[in-house]
């Protein structure tokens, strides 16, 4: 029972450690961009008003939106390699029962004997 015990604890602490990791991703992905969404207006503005009255105009938008989807290209690998460099859910107690598993087989066998 002690031991059933221990795996409670283990998966509870692995389960607080990943929701720490995610509260702190969605706090700072939710901060980014905020900050990036005014960044990214204000320059847009700018462009735009800059190259209102030439005729580089259309090109200046098309430019933007190239740089746009470029950024989302990017942000999207960014996004599948950080979502395969997180640690599993219950990473720590999987490990230990399958190394308790192995002894509890031990165990099990030498009373049949």
């Amino acid at each position: 029972m002690r031991h059933i015990g221990a795996y409670i604890d283990l998966a509870g602490l692995d389960l607080a450690r990943t929701q720490r990791e995610i509260t702190a991703q969605v706090v700072a992905v939710a901060i980014v961009a905020i900050c990036v969404l005014f960044v990214i207006f204000l320059v847009c503005l700018g462009v735009v008003a800059y190259f209102w009255d030439t005729p580089y105009r259309l090109p200046a938008i098309a430019w933007l939106a190239g740089g746009f989807l470029v950024v989302a290209i990017g942000a999207a690998i960014y996004r599948s390699r950080a979502a395969r460099a997180r640690s599993p859910l219950l990473s720590d107690v999987r490990r230990e029962w399958q190394e308790d598993r192995v002894i509890l087989e031990k165990i099990l066998s030498s009373d049949e004997n």
